[in-house]
Order: C-alpha cells, then structure tokens, then sequence
C-alpha cells in the first residue's frame, strides 16, 4: 500500500478526486500535522512546487530522481514507483522533468531561487526531503517560477488583504493553483490505476 502526503487542503481535494480508494494524508506544509515522519511503505508526496530554474513554466511536471534535503544530503527518489510516475504522466500526454526537486524550510523566491539551481535542484518543496522511508517518489506541478515570482505577502496569507498590490496575484493563484494541483493529482492517479500496473 503507498501512503500519498499532500500538504494543503486543495492539494488534498484533488488527490482524493483523482485516485479514490489511495491512502491520502493531509500532512500540511512541512509536515506540520504530520505526527511521525518515518514511514515503513511506500511514500508518495503529490502537489505544486516552485520552479527555481528559468524556463519550466507553470504547469510542468517535476518526477525528481533525487531530492536535497534541508541538511544537505540527497536522498534517492525510488525508481519503480518514480518511473510509474513518468510513464502515468506520459500517458496523459504530459512531459515530466525528472531533475532534482529540494525541500526548502519555507517559501523559496528571489535570489533564493539561484542558490537552489546551483545546487542543482529544479524546483521545490517543503515537505519531501523531511520524509523516511524505504521507498518514497514525488509527483509535483510548478506554480510560481523565477520569471513569476510571488509577493512577500505569501509569508503571511493574512496581509493580502491589508495589501492591494497582492490582489491580481492573488486571483492569479486561485486559478492556477486549482489546475496546477489536478495535474498533479492526475499524474497520480492514473499511476495508481490498478489496471495500469
């Protein structure tokens, strides 16, 4: 059985959508609700990402091969389940980048996005990197990108509405975000299709 962790609700909804009958944990945003984080199973992490390389705009698929954890050691994506990854995204008529994604402390943006590049990561997240298990892949759809950045606000959602500035970004992510998240959920669902096996 393969544990699927999402971190918000929305990336939650669309998981569940996509792939009924999955074991689907909402673990929150760096894992926060998550009680444990070392996993005897299978371990997929489904959701958006932020690109910190130019030229992967949003909506694209990343399937890491490898993923930088916060203390700096790699962890190796496992290669059956990533590849089903790749091969479900395919299907859908999908390429999927399968560079390095890194799981950030927090929000990545700026010149921030450089320093992840040069480490060779693509994108990331928050929660992958946090995770132990014997085997654990992710499936992630950029959102924001180096030449869409997002707003400081983002740090605290609560000033969006203390700031007009963040308005248009804001309409700007609850259109995306929803598409980004059922691409994600998609690619997962159509890998977790028992008659795909």
């Amino acid at each position: 059985m393969v544990t699927v962790l999402t971190a918000t609700g929305l990336e939650t909804r669309a998981a569940r959508r996509a792939a009924p009958g999955a074991r689907i944990v909402e673990a929150g945003i760096a894992l926060r609700r998550l009680a444990q984080r070392e996993f005897t199973g299978a371990v997929i992490t489904c959701g958006l990402a932020g690109a910190v390389r130019s030229g992967l705009p949003t909506g694209s698929v990343v399937i890491p091969s490898t993923v930088l954890r916060p203390d700096g050691r790699w962890l190796t994506c496992d290669d059956a389940l990533a590849d089903a990854l790749a091969a479900a995204a395919r299907r859908l008529g999908l390429a999927a980048d399968r560079g390095s994604l890194g799981t950030a402390p927090s929000l990545v943006r700026g010149a921030a996005r450089r320093a992840w590049a040069d480490r060779g990561c693509v994108a990331v997240d928050m929660e992958t990197g946090l995770l132990t298990a014997p085997r654990i892949a992710s499936v992630r759809v950029v959102l924001d990108t180096p030449e869409r950045d997002l707003s400081d606000v983002w740090q605290r959602p609560v000033l969006v509405l203390a700031r007009p500035a963040a308005w248009g970004e804001a309409a700007w992510l609850a259109r995306e975000a929803p598409r980004c998240a059922a691409r994600a959920a998609g690619v997962l669902g159509e890998a977790l299709r028992p008659a795909r096996r």
